[in-house]
């Protein structure tokens, strides 16, 4: 947590342990907030896959990026990362329980977003149309 925001809670009252708490909740909603994990994650969600197939099938992410993805994933726990001794080398990622049940959180946010979507886009016409500006 950066010293700043740790100042203004302790300034706040908030215990330290409490301030541990919201750094930690504020890490995780960035990493399940970010939208090369969601795709990773519906993406293993029907079972293993190699970091190639991975890669075709999540549009546009850089091999870098899915390798960062990739390691942020598995050092949470939300992945298992097996490699086989084999020739070639294989390596596999999958959901652990942890990630399955990221996963059943994540579909249901996909789920409302398939169920509002027309009018999701709709309402964003207007707000454009209207040429509004943000708050």
């Amino acid at each position: 947590m950066d010293s700043a925001l740790r100042s203004q809670l302790a300034a706040a009252g908030v215990s330290p342990e409490c301030a541990s708490t919201i750094e930690l909740v504020r890490d995780v909603l960035a990493r399940v907030g970010d939208k090369w994990t969601v795709l990773v994650i519906t993406t293993l969600a029907d079972g293993p896959l190699r970091f190639t197939t991975l890669h075709e099938r999540i549009a546009g992410v850089s091999q870098r990026m899915l390798s960062q993805t990739l390691r942020s994933l598995t050092r949470d726990g939300l992945l298992t990362r097996t490699a086989y001794a084999e020739v070639p080398p294989r390596v596999e990622y999958a959901l652990t329980p942890l990630g399955r049940s990221l996963s059943d959180t994540v579909t249901h946010v996909v789920r409302w977003v398939q169920a509002h979507q027309i009018e999701i886009v709709r309402n964003r016409e207007v707000f454009d149309g209207a040429g509004s500006a943000a708050p």
